[in-house]
């Protein structure tokens, strides 16, 4: 296969190699896998899913849970030359046939779990079974992985679904070679850094969290669910100074005792994505990783990993914010805004984000999929990110919310997201989520809400000196914490659900 190895995204891995031989390059509990023996396994496991096919797969499949054979199977499929389909064991079998034949896999590296859920797909492929002896397919081993193109697609992910039918975004070579192209200038990391790997890896974070590490010859380190009952005793232990993850993860840790000042101290950098980030929350880290830069970093999965970043400043960024929530900050360099008002117009201010540039795919795997997605405007296509933001006044973007977080209630137009901020104003309140339900005569807002539990006619009292009575949320329902998804996200269709329930 012709291709440059500048453009591929396994040339970070090999970059790793060159500088960190020797050092690991992963690291799960007591296992240790060097740079060295990853590409070994890496170039046995690519040449063992080449080896006799008249044809290499297109795409392949990875379908393990995270830790050393998940990573090993992602840089082995890589170095085939073919399309990346990270799946996931405890997604529904429909879903991962249907993900599966959508993307094109033909050939699926997968463990024991992963095995036995491709079997029940019902689907015939071609099966590397991870931790096979790379000696017993040692005569097949390639000598260098295959390049690739910028344009070849590096990697197929699937957005959540929750919608309806979960649609394909395929990444490029060279939609990744910008976007670390950035994250090498915006950021120090050597061999000596050790980088927390949380995310499973059908969300695309996960994707920065193994190739920023291996990019920079420093170590990738699982962090398992156990690690929060002590994360200050975990961070410690591995020599963690690169956290990755999503915000929700900051109030767990907080509930657990581990958000006590200077608790992190290891924490070189600290980068949150994939839902909004609280200044209280970014507060809170800070003064546990104090010696810790924290950055609010933005983008959806069409965008390739993130396209914004703010820095945290605990002097700046709360008077900057909006409704409690940190700005998002500014578009990766190359790459350009327009705001789209309600009624279809380009605003100067406020509207919903629609962004064009390198780091954004073409489209989804299926075209049907790319009406009210993609935008087409000045011999150019733009992205409808479906967020809403707000030029600051440095410039900045701030996070509204969701375009469907803006609901009608008896007529009026309602923020959730200012719900939730004047909830968690109140006294013993620590954080709180506004879902709506269905009535007969409407929606009605509903607050999920933790911290002390409060009397709801306390609550109503002090909502009423902040909010009009429109926006008043017709029922308060405590809880201890917010339910999480897979990627440890507060789960706010769960909570919908849970709203959307008779009462006992």
């Amino acid at each position: 296969m012709n291709g440059n190895p500048t453009h591929s995204l396994h040339a970070r891995f090999l970059t790793g190699l060159a500088r960190s031989p020797g050092r690991p390059a992963i690291r799960t509990g007591t296992t240790t896998v060097s740079y060295a023996e990853a590409c070994d396994v890496a170039l046995h496991w690519a040449g063992a899913l080449l080896a006799g096919q008249v044809n290499p797969p297109r795409a392949v499949g990875v379908l393990a849970d995270k830790g050393p054979d998940a990573y090993l199977a992602i840089l082995a499929a890589l170095f085939t030359g073919a399309t990346v389909v990270p799946l996931h064991p405890e997604i529904p079998v429909q879903r991962t046939r249907h993900m599966i034949q959508a993307a094109g896999v033909d050939a699926v590296i997968a463990d024991g779990h992963g095995a036995a859920v491709l079997a029940g797909t019902g689907l015939s492929l071609p099966v590397l079974r991870t931790g096979t002896d790379p000696g017993s397919t040692r005569p097949a081993a390639l000598s260098e992985p295959r390049w690739t193109q910028p344009g070849d697609i590096a990697y197929c992910l699937f957005t959540s679904g929750s919608t309806g039918t979960p649609k394909g975004v395929p990444i490029t070579h060279g939609n990744l070679e910008h976007y670390f192209g950035w994250l090498d200038r915006r950021y120090d990391f050597g061999p000596g850094d050790v980088f927390s790997q949380i995310l499973e890896l059908n969300f695309d974070c996960a994707i920065l969290e193994l190739f920023a590490a291996w990019g920079s010859g420093g170590t990738v380190c699982t962090v398992p669910p156990l690690a929060y009952l002590n994360l200050p005793g975990f961070a410690a232990e591995c020599g963690l100074s690169v956290w990755c993850s999503v915000p929700s993860v900051i109030g767990f840790t907080r509930k657990l005792g581990g958000l006590t000042p200077g608790a992190l101290p290891t924490l070189r950098w600290s980068l949150f994505a994939g839902e909004a980030l609280k200044c209280s929350d970014a507060a809170d880290w800070q003064a546990a990783a104090s010696g810790s830069i924290v950055e609010n970093l933005y983008g959806p999965t069409e965008l390739t990993l993130t396209v914004t970043g703010h820095r945290w400043s605990p002097e700046v960024s709360p008077g900057l914010a909006v409704n409690g929530v940190v700005p998002i900050g500014v578009l990766n360099a190359g790459h350009e805004y327009r705001l789209l008002a309600l009624d279809g117009t380009f605003a100067t201010t406020e509207g919903e984000l629609c962004i064009t540039g390198p780091q954004m795919a073409t489209g989804y795997l299926d075209p049907a999929d790319n009406a009210g997605r993609f935008l087409h405007y000045d011999r150019r296509t733009w992205y409808r990110t479906g967020d809403r933001v707000r030029v600051l006044a440095n410039g900045e973007l701030g996070y509204l919310g969701r375009m469907d977080s803006q609901v009608q209630v008896q007529g009026m137009r309602v923020e959730l997201a200012e719900i939730d901020q004047a909830v968690r104003d109140c006294d013993q309140v620590q954080d709180a989520v506004t879902v709506t339900r269905p009535t007969d005569v409407g929606l009605e807002l509903v607050v999920f809400y933790t911290g002390a539990r409060i009397p709801a006619s306390e609550l109503a009292r002090q909502l009423r000196l902040r909010l009009p009575e429109g926006m008043m949320p017709r029922a308060f329902l405590y809880m201890e914490e917010f339910p999480l998804n897979r990627n440890r996200k507060v789960d706010r269709i769960q909570l919908a659900a849970t709203a959307a329930q008779p009462a006992p």
